[in-house]
């Protein structure tokens, strides 16, 4: 029983350790296509900037917002309450931080669909293709995601607000909860960027789902990854081609399709004559 459970454990760490791995992976593919790269860059960059303002209208109003949230330690000593007032002011940033990452993917897929459809059609013919594609018209399509990103939006704010509370306590607000948030924040990232390529085999949200809990270790290798590198500034923006790259392979492997490159690439991808080299 020992053994067996050490070489889960073991199987674990090197399915997490793989799943990381598809980012750089994924990054690899796109730099191989720099204008396909660029364009990729666009929508994120756009949301960027967006999210930027809000980040810095949260910290510009950071000591009113946990002074009001912090009102009942009003009268306590001036060491305790001030205590009070930075757990409270680290536990609201890392839950708009969750939050924001979370939106941040799911506004940012909406806006540049046509660009990370492309790329990970890219990825998928230079992986061979998919054998079980599924014609949908594009406002099907569209609308599928609307609702499956509003329900990964929902799932964030759900386990946002227990986290956000979780932060006030003093240790464990400042040490478990963020490691909690990254694998929460990872999952719901790795479910939503696999969006593309399970919706073009017909695939709901319930087979994503699914099909990534069953290899959940490597989606939460992938996931947090991908939430730790979007974390960085302008990581999001420069990585966001890189992840949905990824996320195709993660996909595949997911749905046990192959990974290894095929000997026969894409040829161009249509407008823009963008390209992925198979060496």
């Amino acid at each position: 029983m020992g053994e067996a459970g050490d070489r889960a454990g073991v199987s674990a760490i090197r399915q997490f350790v793989t799943g990381a791995g598809m980012l750089g992976r994924g990054l690899g593919l796109v730099a191989r296509s720099p204008r396909l790269l660029l364009l990729g860059m666009l929508p994120a960059l756009i949301s960027g900037l967006l999210y930027a303002a809000a980040l810095i209208t949260l910290i510009v109003f950071l000591p009113d917002l946990t002074r009001w949230l912090t009102g009942f330690a009003g009268g306590w000593p001036t060491g305790t309450r001030d205590l009070v007032r930075v757990l409270a002011g680290v536990a609201v940033v890392g839950v708009a931080g969750l939050l924001g990452v979370l939106t941040f993917t799911a506004v940012t897929l909406l806006v540049g669909d046509p660009f990370y459809e492309k790329i990970s059609g890219l990825v998928e013919a230079r992986f061979g293709g998919v054998p079980d594609e599924v014609e949908t018209p594009w406002w099907r399509s569209l609308g599928r995601s609307l609702v499956d990103s509003v329900r990964l939006i929902a799932l964030s704010v759900l386990f946002g607000v227990p986290l956000f509370a979780l932060g006030f306590l003093p240790v464990v607000g400042q040490t478990v909860v963020p490691v909690l948030g990254a694998a929460v924040g990872g999952w719901l990232l790795a479910v939503e960027l696999t969006g593309v390529p399970f919706q073009r085999r017909g695939r709901r949200l319930r087979d994503r789902r699914a099909a990534l809990g069953a290899q959940r270790a490597m989606s939460l290798g992938f996931g947090v990854a991908v939430f730790l590198c979007f974390l960085i500034p302008l990581g999001a923006v420069l990585l966001m081609p890189a992840a949905v790259a990824g996320a195709t392979l993660l996909a595949r492997n997911a749905l046990g399709h192959n990974t290894a490159a095929t000997s026969v690439g894409p040829g161009r991808a249509g407008a823009g004559g963008a390209e992925m080299s198979t060496t």
